[in-house]
């Protein structure tokens, strides 16, 4: 068995590495979106090669006609992908305008693609097959009679393996990388070491013919990404759990100099009274 060495530095991820080849892509967008494109060069990619949101490099970006897509995958729920989408869309239509020469300056009003944003989860906490997530939600007013000028809504698709059958089937890219996670997770739930959990689910997918292109191609690019990801998410995860304990200690500390504040005060007041 081919020895996998983790690369703590890998930065990719395997939803993106599924979904390279426009082929793949397109079959994936026209299961989202029910429409029914067949010819892969329709698609324009848009990605920005060196934007960071958050810490974290965007998945996807791209045209479809009149429409602007934005593909994001999250190993996390995290209600703050609105305000990581207004921030990519602002930067890709800035660049959209330019590169089309759009006067937006002038008297007529110029046309631009549609935003859609679909943020794909597949993290470990249950979450419904899809949530709406509004950038409104993270305004400080929340009068519901005052409306704001901006929003910007992120559609999340839970494909952990169960959820969005009908999707998956439509789309056996997406089916294929939902069972390869979950087999990973079913092989470290049987009490295997991650390393020996991502090469048992390898290799199954590859005597399936699950994801078994990439796999073959790709095998120790793929073990890297996942063993990557799965690492920062323990790491992330143990850096929450260490900032509630620093916060549940500070809380007492806080408590108890107020205690011991309040108890001095106690003993002015009964002083003076004899």
């Amino acid at each position: 068995m081919q020895q996998i060495n983790i690369n703590r530095n890998y930065k990719d991820r395997l939803f993106r590495l599924a979904f390279q080849e426009k082929e793949d892509l397109l079959d994936l967008y026209n299961a989202v979106s029910g429409r029914q494109y067949t010819n892969p060069e329709d698609i324009i990619i848009t990605t920005l090669a060196d934007a960071i949101y958050l810490g974290m490099k965007n998945d996807i970006s791209f045209l479809v006609s009149d429409v602007l897509n934005l593909y994001e995958h999250q190993s996390s729920f995290n209600p703050n992908m609105p305000v990581r989408g207004l921030n990519y869309f602002a930067d890709t239509y800035r660049e959209y305008i330019e590169i089309n020469g759009l006067d937006i300056y002038g008297e007529k009003l110029i046309r631009l693609p549609m935003p859609q944003y679909i943020v794909f989860y597949n993290g470990l906490k249950e979450e419904p097959d899809r949530v709406e997530l509004r950038l409104s939600d993270a305004f400080l007013c929340q009068n519901p009679e005052e409306n704001g000028c901006l929003e910007c809504r992120a559609t999340m698709i839970n494909i952990n393996y169960g959820h969005n059958e009908e999707l998956m089937d439509r789309c056996k890219r997406l089916k294929d990388y939902a069972v390869f996670v979950n087999r990973i997770r079913e092989n470290e739930r049987r009490g295997m070491a991650l390393n020996e959990a991502v090469e048992l689910a390898v290799n199954s997918c590859i005597n399936e013919g699950i994801l078994a292109d990439i796999l073959k191609k790709n095998r120790a690019e793929v073990c890297n990404l996942i063993l990557y990801e799965y690492d920062e998410q323990k790491q992330l995860a143990i850096a929450r759990e260490g900032a509630k304990k620093a916060g549940r200690e500070e809380g007492r500390e806080e408590g108890r100099k107020q205690g011991i504040a309040q108890g001095r005060e106690a003993e002015k007041v009964i002083k003076c009274t004899l």
